[in-house]
């Protein structure tokens, strides 16, 4: 039995050895990990500082140029619709006065024309010939 516990000792101090050289392992990859989550760390505030800001810096300078350009269109279209709009009634306006002066003008003419058409028309007329009988001389209550 004593060469049997000894075998046990052996296996058990086999096992606690493994056990620390795994531990220490451990710690390693740990280590390890954390040297790579800074230097990822580091790189990325790198790369940030020194390419992704001067390009969000110069894209946001462009977005307001452009928002910029956006409001004076709104501005100018706005300006030449009020233009267009004032035309088109002064052309409205400027219409309806040519049309009363027209009007006022014409009016006897389409008078006159109407009136000689109208006579002229009664004029030409066709009308029956109608031959007096004896019925329309006739006395009242007298009967052929």
């Amino acid at each position: 039995m004593d060469g049997s516990l000894q075998t046990t000792n052996i296996l058990l101090g086999i096992m606690a050895a493994v056990s620390a050289l795994e531990g220490l392992l451990l710690i390693g990859v740990c280590v390890a990990g954390w040297k790579l989550y800074r230097t990822v760390t580091t790189l990325a505030a790198t790369v940030e500082e020194r390419h992704i800001a001067p390009t969000l810096a110069r894209v946001h300078v462009m977005v307001d140029e452009v928002s910029e350009v956006a409001r004076r269109m709104r501005a100018e279209t706005d300006q030449v619709e009020r233009a267009v709009r004032h035309t088109i009634e002064r052309v409205d306006g400027t219409a309806r006065r040519v049309k009363a002066d027209v009007r006022s003008k014409t009016s006897w003419l389409v008078g006159a024309v109407r009136g000689l058409t109208v006579a002229l028309q009664e004029l030409l007329r066709d009308r029956p010939t109608h031959q007096p009988t004896t019925r329309d001389y006739a006395t009242p209550g007298r009967t052929h």
